[in-house]
C-alpha cells in the first residue's frame, strides 16, 4: 500500500546516512531524493539515479528554503494535488496504538493520513509527529493534535499561494501562517517517525545554518527569527539547557476543520490492512523455544 502523492526527500551532505531513503525503502515506498548538482555524483553512487532529482541552483546559503519551493512547483508541474516532504533524517515510520510504538513495514500510515486530510476543504498541511515526542503510558494521547506545529514528515496541498520563507524554522512559520489565515494542521500522533535531533548529524543545515563561525548562538538566532515573523504568539525561552522559541496555539483552537461533501466516509475502524505482529530478533529464540532447547 503506497501513497498517492509525491514523496520528496531534501538532502544535503548525507549521501552516506540518507537514513530516511533507507527507511522508505525497507518499506517499499517510492520516493524521489532532491540533491544540489555538486552532490549528483556522490548520490548516484548509492540511490538509483532515477529517484534522483537535481536543483538547477547550489550552495545559496538559505538552507533548504530554495529547495522546498522548487519541490512545491515540481509537484505542481506534475499535476498532484498534494506533496510530501521530508527531511533526510528520519529512521523509521511507526504506527502508536495501545501505548505501543510500533515499527510499520509498508505505506499504510502515509496512506492513511492523506485519506483524513484529504477529507476536509481546509486542511492543506498535515504531518506525521516525532517518535520521542509521543509518550508511551501517557493515557491521553490522541489520534491527532489539530491546530499546531508540524515538522519534517509533511504532506502539504498544493492549491494555496504559500511558499517557505526565511532561513530558520521554516516548517513552525509555515504552520503559524496557515492558522493564521484561518485553516488548520492536523498533526498524526498515531502515525510517528524517528527523526534524529537536529544537529545531532552532519550535513543537512547543520554546518550551514546551526553552526556558526562569528561568536553567535545558533539556537538562539533561530529562536529569535521566528519571534521577528511572530512577535504576537512566539517568545524565547531558556530550556533543555539551550535557547528555545515558545509559541502560544491557544489562539487557534477556534480554527475548526471543515468536511468535504463529495466523500463517504465508511463506518467503523480501517485499519488498512495493518496488524500487529510479534517479530523475534534474528538470531534469537523466543522464551518457549529456549524452554524447548533445554
Amino acid at each position: 500500500m503506497n501513497p498517492r502523492y509525491p514523496i520528496y526527500i531534501i538532502s544535503k551532505g548525507r549521501w552516506e546516512s540518507r537514513l530516511t531513503a533507507k527507511s522508505l525503502e525497507e518499506i517499499d515506498v517510492p520516493y524521489r531524493i532532491v540533491v544540489e548538482p555538486q552532490e549528483l555524483d556522490q548520490y548516484s553512487e548509492v540511490i538509483d539515479r532515477h529517484k534522483i532529482l537535481v536543483l538547477p541552483f547550489s550552495n545559496l546559503g538559505q538552507g533548504s528554503i530554495p529547495a522546498r519551493n522548487w519541490v512545491w512547483e515540481h509537484s505542481i508541474g506534475e499535476g498532484h494535488e498534494r506533496h510530501w516532504i521530508l527531511d533526510d533524517n528520519i529512521d523509521g515510520f511507526y504506527r502508536y496504538n495501545h501505548n505501543l510504538k510500533v515499527p510499520v513495514n509498508n505505506g499504510s500510515t502515509l496512506v492513511a493520513a492523506e485519506d483524513f486530510t484529504d477529507r476536509y476543504t481546509n486542511a492543506p498541511m498535515s504531518g506525521m509527529n516525532y517518535f520521542m515526542f509521543v509518550t508511551r503510558k501517557a493515557g491521553n494521547i490522541q489520534p491527532a493534535t489539530f491546530n499546531t506545529r508540524v515538522y519534517s514528515c509533511i504532506l502539504l496541498s498544493n492549491k494555496v499561494p504559500h511558499r517557505w520563507r526565511g532561513k530558520y524554522n521554516e516548517d513552525t512559520d509555515l504552520s503559524i501562517r496557515f492558522l493564521k489565515d484561518g485553516y488548520c494542521t492536523i498533526l498524526f500522533n498515531a502515525f510517528l517517525v524517528l527523526k534524529q535531533q537536529t544537529m545531532s548529524m552532519k550535513g543537512g543545515n547543520t554546518d550551514d545554518l546551526y553552526k556558526r563561525n562569528d561568536g553567535t548562538d545558533g539556537r538562539l538566532e533561530m529562536a529569535r527569527s521566528l519571534q521577528r515573523q511572530h512577535p504576537d504568539i512566539v517568545s524565547v525561552v531558556w530550556k533543555w539547557g539551550r535557547w528555545q522559541h515558545s509559541v502560544d496555539y491557544r489562539k487557534f483552537k477556534k480554527n475548526r476543520l471543515i468536511r468535504r461533501q463529495d466523500i463517504d466516509v465508511p463506518e467503523g475502524t480501517d485499519n488498512y490492512g495493518m496488524q500487529l505482529i510479534k517479530v523475534t530478533p534474528k538470531g534469537k529464540l523466543s522464551s518457549r523455544k529456549k524452554k524447548r532447547r533445554r
